[in-house]
């Protein structure tokens, strides 16, 4: 008896008034951590002189330099090499090696990529890429970001439970989503930077960049349940 007893409490207890609603918003900041590779290879002039990696190395760094970049932020992130020749085909004494160095910069900006790919041999430069990029302020932009998602949910909540003549009640759960997304840089970006910067390197000079980079875009989105007075 006791048993049914409690059974008939239970069920009739009135059911929770809730309301569960999703909260979006989105952020789109330009980067200012923007990591760049620059690989550089040593190559024959003329077919007969050979242009060192020093040689490149040297003309690289007094452009970087130049355009006002820390040492700090000028770095070798890998060295390799290859060599023309197929040992197996064709013996030397002295086999024609070809080193090959990858420097990493690390900008606020690229309107100084021309001007320092430019001060370097376009025969030497392998190859010039974005490797990454960041904000240095991207822990406060995404707490921004989801602060700002957990008000749109309240707001939601707020209205639609206004429309059936109701009142929003306290928080009972908040659930969030990892939705940060980064948008892809220009894929053209780096190669164009690399084929202008030898044009005004051989037009006597090579000008800064006036193209912008593209914007990272933050989202968040959240996931809460209110309860209804």
């Amino acid at each position: 008896m006791t048993a049914t007893s409690f059974a008939q409490t239970t069920d009739t207890k009135p059911p929770v008034k809730k309301i569960e609603v999703n909260g979006s918003a989105e952020l789109e900041i330009t980067p200012d951590e923007i990591y760049f590779n620059i690989t550089l290879r040593e190559y024959m002039k003329n077919k007969t002189q050979k242009v060192t990696i020093a040689e490149l190395e040297q003309k690289l760094q007094k452009a970087v330099e130049a355009a006002g970049i820390p040492k700090a932020d000028f770095t070798i992130a890998n060295v390799f090499g290859y060599n023309y020749d197929q040992w197996w085909k064709k013996k030397k004494d002295t086999p024609d090696f070809m080193a090959r160095k990858q420097y990493r910069l690390k900008l606020a900006r690229l309107d100084k990529i021309n001007s320092i790919l430019g001060a370097v041999d376009e025969e030497g430069i392998e190859s010039a890429n974005i490797a990454s990029f960041s904000s240095s302020k991207m822990e406060e932009y995404r707490k921004q970001v989801k602060i700002s998602a957990l008000k749109a949910a309240k707001a939601k909540a707020e209205y639609l439970v206004e429309a059936i003549d109701e009142k929003l009640g306290g928080v009972i759960e908040i659930q969030e989503f990892n939705t940060d997304q980064y948008s892809d840089v220009r894929p053209e970006l780096a190669n164009m930077m690399v084929r202008k910067a030898a044009a005004y390197d051989a037009a006597g000079g090579a000008p800064d960049s006036n193209i912008d980079f593209k914007t990272i875009k933050i989202r968040a989105e959240v996931r809460a349940v209110f309860g209804i007075k």
